[in-house]
């Protein structure tokens, strides 16, 4: 039986690598056989309550599947159970058995961003993943590839898989990049082998999540010839906006699109799906399931195991 991928992870090193944004690298021993197998790879973060040094976690030896592991965190009680939260791995230190995991620095902080914050060296998380239960049903590298150019859209909270996936574009692919953050100062250095144009896109002192300029600035923007695969992150509300426009307004293909509302003003992973959260998932759910089909029909990879 395969191992449950839940690890504990302890904070090495913190740098803060803009105004608002930490980078935390992790080591510890359970990170000896973590593998990274492609760019914008999640995992789930477990944050300790107060009065714990480590988060409580079910075994998973004691498990034999995700449903049922999560169904014994789910059964800890409220005052011990750890809050969880969905991150990106920024890198992966293979030599070193470490991860970097970039933190937004939101100004009206919840317990991932009063951690972050607070982080020193020897401070200990959970965590879940990365795992095949919740991979793509074609690669993200196969989409991009068979596409002419690559579309790249979100906010801060995109910026750690915007930067994997810019890393990860092969020499001469062609991709233009939209980020919307609040200042210049925000803006980070992102390498790549691909001929990209990254536009940063200010919203000055515009709370996040009540700015119009990411979607303005790719409603306005002229896409080069060919098809185009398309990456949207970030606050939900323009995430959906954004889809909106590519597939009414541009006529872009839905299965061409890949999409994550990664945040919700004045709601936090711990609260109810709204009636769009569960909308979005629907479609996050056919799209899988048409790519699916389609792959099995042409013999095309599927998601990796």
């Amino acid at each position: 039986m395969e191992r449950l991928p839940v690890r504990f992870i302890r904070v090495a090193d913190v740098q803060r690598i803009t105004p608002h944004m930490a980078r935390v690298t992790f080591c510890g021993d359970d990170l000896a056989d973590f593998t990274c197998d492609g760019p914008d790879q999640q995992v789930k973060l477990y944050f300790p309550k107060p009065g714990q040094t480590v988060p409580r976690l079910p075994k998973p030896d004691a498990y034999g599947d995700t449903m049922r592991w999560y169904e014994a965190y789910n059964a800890i009680p409220e005052h011990e159970r750890p809050w969880m939260r969905s991150y990106t791995v920024r890198a992966h230190h293979p030599r070193g058995s470490m991860i970097d995991i970039d933190f937004v620095l939101h100004n009206d902080a919840g317990p991932a961003t009063r951690w972050a914050r607070l982080a020193k060296p020897g401070d200990t998380l959970g965590m879940f993943g990365p795992s095949s239960d919740y991979s793509r049903p074609v690669p993200i590298g196969t989409s991009i590839a068979a596409a002419d150019w690559f579309l790249l859209a979100g906010d801060e909270t995109a910026l750690p898989a915007i930067g994997t996936l810019l890393e990860w574009l092969p020499e001469g692919a062609r991709a233009a990049a939209y980020v919307e953050v609040r200042d210049a100062a925000e803006e980070q250095e992102l390498d790549t082998r691909g001929e990209v144009t990254v536009h940063w896109l200010h919203r000055g002192e515009v709370p996040a999540g009540h700015s119009d300029v990411l979607v303005e600035a790719v409603r306005d923007a002229e896409f080069p010839p060919g098809s185009v695969f398309a990456w949207l992150a970030g606050e939900a509300g323009a995430v959906r906006a954004l889809r909106r426009h590519l597939v009414n307004d541009r006529g872009i293909d839905k299965r061409s699109i890949d999409f994550t509302g990664y945040w919700r003003p004045r709601l936090t992973q711990d609260d109810a799906p709204t009636t769009e959260d569960l909308a979005d998932a629907q479609e996050l759910l056919a799209r899988a399931q048409d790519l699916l089909a389609e792959a099995q029909a042409t013999g095309a990879p599927g998601p990796a195991k």
